[in-house]
């Protein structure tokens, strides 16, 4: 979004092993395109590369449940000596729908009209050749979480504000917080070759030290729960929560002052009964035309779909997990100090995974870049000889396969066969750093009927369109990693999602007043998931009576027992002052539209888009200042038209450190020259070099790393060398290894208080108890690999488990309940 637009740095390779240097007629032509000296950008960038200081930036967000309504203002100052035309380019969430744009100048504030694309580029150009202002917003052709702004004819000294509104659904993390991002980082789309990169607006973006950053932030939050608010958490510097109601229904807080927008801005809220059903009605708005989509009421359902959690794991099941090796994964997880490498966090991940599968599953693992392998030909079965094999492989794998294609790889996968009666689950880990967004998730979405998909972002800048929009058409979940949040959980939380039963005969059923009609908006949920919410739109027609109720009801079929979750709710609109729930509703109508686009639903989308102030990839929004005192004289400057983009996630010769990115307009032969660099330079099956992360500026290295990817000064996690011994069935064999975990003799024999026990039962209730002493606070990580243990040391530990569990509470001194072994989970 506006308000999350990075300072833009680019740096030019310096290095002396850049290979052009060897041959002195592509070096002289090359240097005439690519400056050699590092140049600074900040705030908007124009057609001549020239700065417009950003001053500042404010955003208002009022948050009402599960629903966000943000206006951003950014204020800027032509501080050159001619007429410029500027754009920035920045990030947003996949969900949000923008309805409002205006610009600000010379105290008249101009409000932008919603057009079919095409006419407000046209309006946009004709305007500024006339020498007029005009401001255009526009989405980004290739992914609905990249929007651009374009301000056109801004004179010298001339200050001008530019304001967007949107609302957005609030995601519920796994602990009950309601999730606000205001996004500060828009990473690379690495787009393949075949694909082209003409509609692509994203480039290099790296961020700025703190130091560096020219502007602040402002912003102000207020929340409002009709069940009470708890605390307000944030990965920034707040002023203390302040309650603006008796019943603590209502509260505020803000950024502190001067904070430097380095890094995104995350809100957690913890509302009282976040998980209560609950349903939101929202009259229709008169004054639109008839037949609008306005016209009639709408309502927010919001299910929490209940029923009995089992222990019992299904044991079938094709596991595939597709896991990002690009260079971008070298970065570190957070900006704190002696953060693991994000590749690192998936290889941990992964281990847990191997050891969480059920014996009896398949599963593969594809690891993709530029080009993808996978560590089988094909799915193997889950026994202790595979997963010895690919946990070994894991533990090899590097950042080392360049760019980001994940399409090909998901062909792939969709090419081979399944197997009978193994239900496929695809788990994909990314940064979120492509290009061809839309192609992506057009092809899960072709493959639907045949797989869940389950997605992870990870890192500030992972793109919310292809996180969503590939778990939304794969029927899945998905999550974000950022910040201080560890991956293991939330991947965890998904596999047991994956290894739940399949719930079945999905319906909804309505009884109304006989003269209100119901039309659904959204499609009726395919999966549902154990405490996950599911959002469902519909429209009300016909008239409302306010003394009458209604009621909906979501039923479902779990292991062939009917469950339902009822809710009554009054006909009673509220009138509210904006259309929030229209809005929320054309914008979950326009994305599922745009997975089918057709001249048919082309037209549908556009109508719902003009109707409803919400835009569209079909639409802009597009202002004409025509009162400007000054016109400017001479040719119109041209609109700025993103280049070849030249990505640090690419192949990189040996020795060259990237350090491209253009966030400007380069001459056309930029591209060309880059592809004749790298086709001389790098051999088919070269890997990315020294790919440095965004905050490292010319000079500056990478913290060293061990083989595990953590910082030399920081040891491996007991709790991921403990995971890493176990077996397949769930057993730990004794080992000096584990011994030296535990902090225990290597004899385990002579430990054990039955001489007739298997000494591997013996270190499997060791472990155990391990766990729940050490990482009870992380259990959620390891339960179900807790779960394999346990059946098979209830199954060979016979009648003297109870006596070892005390032996092995004596044995490590701990103060765990031996129940923890015994009890049902």
């Amino acid at each position: 979004m506006p308000s999350s637009l990075q300072c833009l740095t680019r740096r030019w390779c310096r290095d002396p092993a850049f290979p052009s240097r060897a041959d002195p007629e592509r070096h002289t032509r090359l240097s005439r395109t690519i400056p050699c000296k590092i140049m600074d950008f900040c705030g908007l960038l124009t057609q001549e590369k020239q700065p417009i200081p950003l001053q500042g930036i404010s955003v208002n967000v009022r948050v009402k449940g599960f629903v966000a309504d943000v206006s951003a203002t950014l204020k800027y100052k032509n501080e050159e000596e001619k007429a410029v035309e500027a754009i920035f380019v920045f990030p947003m969430d996949e969900d949000s729908a923008v309805y409002s744009f205006e610009a600000t100048v010379e105290g008249k504030t101009i409000v932008a009209d919603l057009q079919e694309k095409e006419q407000a580029h046209k309006t946009y150009d004709e305007a500024i050749s006339q020498g007029q202002q005009a401001f255009l917003l526009e989405e980004d052709e290739s992914s609905g979480d990249i929007f651009s702004c374009s301000v056109g004819n801004l004179l010298p000294g001339q200050e001008a504000e530019v304001t967007l509104s949107f609302v957005q659904e609030l995601q519920v993390e796994a602990d009950g917080a309601v999730r606000f991002v205001l996004p500060a980082v828009l990473n690379p789309r690495y787009t393949p070759k075949a694909v082209g990169q003409k509609n692509n607006v994203t480039m290099t973006l790296p961020e700025l030290p703190i130091s560096e950053i020219p502007y602040t932030l402002s912003l102000t939050a207020r929340f409002q729960s009709a069940y009470g608010i708890i605390k307000i958490e944030s990965s920034c510097d707040l002023t203390p929560l302040r309650y603006t109601n008796d019943d603590k229904t209502e509260a505020e807080v803000t950024l502190a002052e001067g904070h430097k927008f380095d890094r995104d801005v995350q809100l957690l809220a913890y509302f009282s009964e976040v998980n209560k059903p609950s349903v939101t009605l929202e009259e229709g708005h008169s004054d639109t035309e008839t037949g609008s989509f306005m016209d009639d009421a709408v309502v927010m359902l919001n299910f929490y779909p209940s029923f009995p959690e089992t222990q019992k794991q299904s044991l079938c099941g094709e596991f595939i997990f597709v896991v990002d090796r690009s260079g971008s994964m070298e970065f570190p997880m957070n900006s704190e100090p002696n953060a693991p490498q994000r590749i690192q966090s998936a290889k941990e991940t992964l281990v847990l995974l191997m050891k969480s599968l059920p014996l009896g599953c398949y599963f593969n693992i594809y690891g993709f870049g530029s080009q993808f392998e996978s560590f089988f030909p094909e799915s193997v079965e889950y026994t202790q000889q595979s997963m010895d094999d690919a946990v070994e492989k894991v533990n090899q794998m590097q950042a080392d396969l360049g760019g980001t294609e994940i399409l090909e790889p998901l062909k792939k996968i969709y090419e081979t066969a399944g197997r009978p009666d193994q239900p496929r689950q695809v788990f994909i880990f990314t940064d979120g750093e492509v290009g061809n967004t839309k192609e992506v998730i057009a092809e899960v979405q072709r493959n639907s009927h045949s797989h869940r998909c389950f997605t992870f972002g990870i890192g500030q800048g992972a793109s919310t369109a292809l996180i969503k929009g590939v778990s939304r058409v794969g029927n899945g979940t998905y999550d974000f990693i950022t910040g201080k949040d560890r991956m293991q959980p939330k991947v965890l939380k998904a596999l047991k999602c994956a290894l739940q039963a399949t719930v079945k005969d999905v319906s909804i059923n309505w009884t109304l007043p006989p003269d209100v009609e119901v039309n659904l908006i959204s499609h009726i949920p395919i999966a549902i998931y154990r405490g996950q919410r599911s959002i469902i739109y519909a429209v009300l027609k016909g008239k409302l009576n306010e003394e009458t109720e209604g009621e909906v009801t979501l039923q479902y079929k779990f292991k062939d027992e009917i469950f339902t979750n009822q809710l009554k709710f009054p006909l009673k609109t509220s009138a509210n002052e904006k259309p929030t729930i229209h809005r929320l509703a054309a914008k979950s109508l326009i994305s599922q539209l745009e997975t089918e686009l057709d001249s048919e639903v082309e037209k549908r989308i556009l109508e719902t888009s003009l109707q409803s102030g919400v835009i569209s990839s079909l639409t802009a929004f597009v202002a004409v200042n025509k009162d400007s005192k000054a016109p400017v004289e001479g040719p119109p400057v041209r609109r700025f038209n993103p280049p070849i983009a030249m990505l640090c996630s690419m192949p990189c010769p040996k020795n060259l450190v990237c350090y491209f990115s253009a966030p400007v307009a380069l001459p056309d032969m930029l591209g060309p020259v880059m592809d004749d660099v790298y086709d001389e330079a790098v051999p088919q099956d070269a890997t990315a070099q020294s790919i440095l992360p965004a905050p490292f500026i010319e000079g500056e290295k990478p913290a060293p790393v061990t083989d595990d990817g953590y910082p030399e000064t920081v040891e491996t996690p007991a709790l991921f060398r403990l995971i890493s011994l176990q077996n397949a069935d769930g057993s730990w064999k004794p080992s000096p290894e584990l011994a030296a975990i535990l902090g225990t003799s290597e004899d385990f024999k002579e430990s054990c208080p039955d001489a007739e026990m298997d000494p591997s039962v013996w270190a499997t209730i060791l472990a155990l108890l391990w766990l729940h002493s050490n990482c009870s606070e992380q259990r959620d990580e390891w339960e179900l690999l807790e779960l394999k243990a346990i059946a098979l040391v209830k199954a060979k530990a016979g009648s003297s488990l109870d006596e070892s569990i005390k032996a092995g509470i004596a044995l490590l001194k701990s103060s765990v309940d031996p129940k923890c072994l015994v009890s049902d989970q």
